[in-house]
């Protein structure tokens, strides 16, 4: 039985909004028990002198008297609670902390921002995929924290003193959506930037994660508007436009931004931009975690695992039970076919991490049962926390899985904003076969089949007498290719052609 003994807790004071995270230790991850937000906007209450309006603390104490009742009968060791940007410049903070812990009951801790950046670090390296050497990017309310870093350890940390919050009130006061203020806003952004650019470069990264609120933001606006979950510069400027045609920011209506986040979604894309251009960023991905995972992650004392998805995998194919042989049989199918067809058709590294993870799940719908499994499978994936996967690639993983057999909805590879379209249709082909040809359930000698592509046909030659010998998987694979010829898509048998007694002699030697 779960008890509030086995619970951990952690409470981020920030410039914007107070959050609180609840969690259970799972198998070597976390489970989230509660995610409670309230928007304080404390950094609002910030005067000329860095002294905190009794107004703003009042929110402040309000909010955390709702924490408080959760908090009731979770030991203290297991609650960590830390303010950020604003109550580090607040003149008068001991005030605002002091009965914030009185509330809490637990102490409140001002952590320096270099603390901040290690605890975001940590966040994202526990819960976020790809690459071992990463920058992370993270804009709060009052402070923007970049760290680089490989595997588990940060190597740079950064905290700058600029946030959402702040960069509204000095450059959007007028409330004015306009080119001019987000030109400054940038600007200011750039000269901030400056002393740390050139180190941040020098160190290199192969992936960059973002891990705010305004990256969130980008990240459902993409959604709506049918992009894929890269966040780019163009897609950047493209947004700014967008928000520069509304006026006002009372007037701000862009497909996908919510309410909630509406009012610093433009100071923050101005920040955005700004780190972008200073570091030459080709692409950002969100995080799966930041400050308050890193929290949780510290009071476990978990260690970080070099691949995140690995873990992700295990733990899920030992909780539903599923066939672990079965799984690797069918992604080393999945591999073998990737690797005859990546070039022609344009598959990358992230296409085949994305096969091989759908590979490893797709029999996860057994769980459920088997009428309708791959349906079952899609749900559980769209609603489990998949650590090191980002919400994109699980709606890819669900659609791929949805379609693992049977007719074939377009519509759902379509839904997903991972990957291109015409990517995610090649990769559901070779998913769909890899598991007509692994369905014996046994280690047969598949590595002898031959894939190849002519544009959008998909040409698989067969040894020699094959269907005759495998009569059920041949009919499966006739009713296959009548599946993929009603979305258009073309797949061809073909089998060898008998090789003579004496050829077969030589091949024989050959292999001895």
């Amino acid at each position: 039985m779960l008890s509030s003994s086995s619970l951990y807790a952690a409470i981020d004071l920030g410039s914007n909004s107070f959050h609180m995270l609840v969690v259970r230790e799972v198998s070597g991850s976390i489970q989230v028990v509660s995610r409670i937000k309230r928007k304080v906007r404390l950094a609002a209450g910030l005067d000329k002198n860095n002294l905190l309006s009794q107004q703003s603390m009042e929110r402040g104490w309000q909010c955390l008297r709702l924490f408080s009742e959760y908090l009731q009968g979770i030991p203290a060791a297991h609650i960590r609670v830390v303010a950020t940007a604003t109550l580090r410049l607040a003149v008068n903070s001991g005030v605002f902390v002091g009965k914030a812990s009185e509330i809490l009951s637990v102490p409140v801790n001002v952590i320096s921002g270099e603390e901040e950046a290690r605890l975001i670090y940590q966040g994202v390296a526990h819960t976020t995929g790809g690459s071992e050497k990463r920058l992370v990017v993270d804009i709060g309310g009052g402070s923007t924290e970049l760290v680089t870093g490989t595997g588990a350890n940060a190597n740079q940390l950064f905290s700058l003193e600029m946030g959402c919050v702040t960069w509204l009130e000095r450059y959007f006061n007028d409330r004015s959506l306009t080119e001019e203020n987000f030109t400054k806003a940038e600007s200011a952004a750039h000269e901030i930037l400056i002393p740390i650019t050139t180190t941040l470069l020098q160190q290199g990264w192969q992936i960059c994660v973002g891990a705010s609120g305004t990256v969130q933001a980008l990240q459902e606006i993409m959604i709506a508007q049918g992009m894929d979950e890269l966040i780019t510069l163009p897609k950047l400027q493209q947004l700014k436009y967008q928000a520069i045609e509304c006026g006002k920011l009372e007037e701000l209506e862009i497909e996908g931004l919510t309410l909630e986040r509406a009012l610093v979604f433009p100071s923050g894309l101005a920040i955005l931009i700004a780190i972008f251009q200073a570091l030459n960023i080709e692409s950002m991905i969100l995080a799966g975690g930041a400050l308050r995972e890193g929290l949780v992650y510290g009071m476990l004392d978990l260690p970080i695992e070099q691949d995140i998805r690995a873990r992700t995998i295990f733990n899920i194919q030992q909780r539903f039970q599923i066939d672990i042989e079965q799984a690797q049989r069918v992604k080393q199918l999945t591999e073998h076919f990737y690797r005859q067809v990546a070039k022609p058709w344009e598959l990358d590294n992230r296409c085949l991490e994305l096969l091989s993870s759908a590979s490893l799940l797709h029999e996860i719908g057994l769980f459920v049962d088997f009428r309708q499994a791959p349906t079952h499978s899609a749900y559980l994936i769209n609603h489990l926390a998949l650590p090191g996967y980002t919400p994109a690639q699980k709606r890819l993983l669900a659609a791929l899985l949805e379609n693992q057999n049977g007719p074939i909805d377009l519509t759902s590879l379509s839904q997903q904003n991972a990957l291109p379209l015409l990517q995610t249709q090649r990769l559901s082909r070779l998913l769909r076969l890899a598991i007509i040809f692994a369905s014996r359930r046994r280690d047969d000698s598949l590595s002898v089949l031959q894939v190849k592509v002519d544009n959008e046909d998909l040409i698989i030659t067969l040894p020699y007498q094959w269907q005759a010998q495998h009569p059920l998987r041949a009919e499966t694979l006739q009713q296959e290719i009548k599946w993929q010829s009603y979305v258009q898509w073309s797949l061809i048998l073909e089998e060898q052609e008998y090789l003579h007694q004496s050829q077969e002699n030589d091949k024989d030697r050959a292999n001895s």
